[in-house]
């Protein structure tokens, strides 16, 4: 009888320990702003698409650690209450199954991966929905290795225009960040990006949009969203896509409307009126003949 209380009164202290620092580490964790974006590369309200895809991911890992949390507490619990005793002879009760517990363990997890799937379908099409054109279009085009930026007349954008960039040379010294090819969105305007690569396959990131899209020669890709908080953010190609990947930077600035039209008359007086469309593509894997 000694020996069931001393074990019983360990179980409790170590339940009680495990309890309080979880509970701890969440209260403490919690407080962090970094916590409370998922450690994502944004803001809230950078875009019409941020807040949802930072919730979808925050959620996401609130239901992982709540899982773990009951599974490893079990893990702990089994090696406690199960652990062979003093001068304990033979082997325990073997069961050979216990149906009440393999149901539990099949519906659970099948619970759980249908709430996962209902809420990023949910998400993932409402990010996607092109039902409505958008106020501006911008087919932007990925080439070994910089950006060509083609606006196209609608609503906002009188005229067809485009900026042509070129390749950053990283030297080791401080670059020029007014030299890097830059896409120019006007704040509060639904916008649709067109994505093509004119040699091989890249991919369009702007970290801080939380968008990520591959630009796949011969297939154009979209992402639609209203950029809603003006500054300049920074963007890169992330798939590797020759000698060159790591240069091929650019950045995008969401400024106000009069700013918008302003660049935009700004590259009607440059000349740089109309497309630059397939007419510059070509495909690298595809030898000349002479």
């Amino acid at each position: 009888m000694s020996s069931q209380n001393r074990t019983g009164s360990r179980r409790k202290t170590i339940t009680t320990i495990s309890s309080l620092a979880i509970a701890g580490a969440l209260v403490l964790t919690g407080c962090s702003p970094e916590v409370e974006k998922g450690w994502l590369p944004t803001e809230r309200g950078t875009t019409s698409n941020t807040d949802r895809i930072m919730d979808l991911w925050v959620n996401s890992w609130i239901a992982a650690l709540v899982v773990g949390i009951i599974t490893w507490g079990l893990i702990v619990w089994c090696l406690v209450a199960y652990r062979r005793r003093k001068g304990t002879v033979g082997f325990p009760r073997q069961t050979s199954f216990n149906l009440p517990l393999e149901v539990f363990y099949l519906t659970i997890p099948l619970f759980m991966v249908v709430v996962f799937f209902y809420f990023t379908d949910r998400d993932q099409q409402a990010i996607d929905n092109r039902s409505e054109p958008a106020d501006v279009v911008v087919d932007v085009r990925g080439k070994q290795w910089a950006w060509d930026f083609n606006y196209q007349a609608g609503d906002v954008i009188e005229e067809d225009v485009y900026e042509a960039g070129v390749q950053t040379n990283l030297t080791g010294n401080t670059i020029d960040m007014e030299q890097l090819p830059t896409l120019y969105l006007p704040v509060n305007r639904s916008v649709d990006l067109e994505l093509n690569a004119r040699d091989v396959i890249h991919s369009f990131w702007v970290p801080a949009f939380l968008q990520k899209r591959d630009m796949i020669p011969g297939k154009t890709n979209y992402i639609r969203f209203t950029p809603t908080k003006e500054g300049t953010y920074d963007g890169k190609c992330a798939e590797l896509c020759g000698e060159y990947h790591s240069e091929m930077l650019f950045r995008v600035k969401v400024v106000s409307e009069s700013e918008f039209q302003a660049h935009m008359d700004e590259l009607r007086e440059a000349g740089n009126t109309g497309l630059l469309g397939n007419e510059y593509d070509r495909n690298p894997n595809v030898n000349e003949i002479k």
